[in-house]
């Protein structure tokens, strides 16, 4: 049965634990998606090459190719669970050397890169589709008043995109926030690895994993609802 003096002293005597854990949970998240936002936007980007026929072959060679490899980035990334592709992407880098002297900023660096590129397969097409929903007018428009192709996009699309784009980024961010808790199993302290030693110490195996669970939603909770209302403020200002 669940005891809430049993979490009251928890709390007490191990709360600074959990704060720890919680910081490092937002701290990994923050890195993780301001990753995965720079490689949704190159293989967004890459995703969008268009084969032209004036191309000379070798250019329609190297787009070609470069389309396949981000489509395959994110089919692949997508198609599989996140605890896999960290075990995978950890376990392979360390084994042939790439850590730093520092075991913990190690499991740090490869767990906040294994985020950070499953976080960039969804972005991706959250991007690509933002983009694809600014009227094709608009680019063509800006190509008839003598912008280059990349001006066009920085200046006149991205800007329009990015009202398509905020809701489902802020939406990543919470939900990385919930998934940084697979990173436990490779010995990251973030919030749930911190519930896990916790109960591992006090032979408790409920109220440890209660603890976490009130401050995910603590911080959950108030930012899924602050996203909603900035999501609803953002379509009443299209729609006047």
């Amino acid at each position: 049965m669940i005891s809430g003096d049993r979490i009251v002293k928890i709390w007490a005597k191990y709360g600074h634990f959990y704060l720890q854990g919680l910081g490092n949970t937002l701290w990994v998240t923050l890195l993780a998606v301001s990753l995965g936002v720079v490689l949704g936007l190159l293989v967004a980007s890459g995703r969008m090459m268009k084969l032209r026929s004036r191309d000379n072959p070798v250019l329609k060679g190297i787009k070609a190719v470069v389309r396949f490899l981000c489509t395959a980035y994110v089919e692949v990334l997508r198609a599989t669970p996140l605890i896999v592709q960290v075990f995978v992407i950890y376990y392979s880098a360390t084994g042939i050397g790439l850590s730093l002297s520092d075991a913990t900023a190690t499991r740090m660096m490869w767990g906040i890169i294994a985020v950070g590129l499953n976080s960039g397969a969804y972005l991706s097409e959250v991007i690509r589709s933002g983009i694809g929903a600014v009227p094709g007018g608009q680019l063509e428009a800006a190509r008839c008043i003598g912008m280059s192709q990349w001006k066009a996009m920085r200046f006149v699309i991205l800007p329009q995109a990015i009202r398509n784009i905020l809701p489902a980024l802020c939406n990543e961010f919470v939900t990385i926030i919930k998934e940084t808790s697979v990173l436990a199993m490779v010995g990251i302290a973030e919030l749930m690895f911190k519930a896990q030693s916790i109960s591992t110490q006090t032979y408790i195996f409920v109220e440890p994993y209660i603890i976490a669970a009130a401050m995910y939603f603590t911080v959950v909770f108030p930012l899924s609802k602050l996203i909603a209302a900035v999501e609803r403020r953002m379509n009443k200002s299209v729609t006047r």
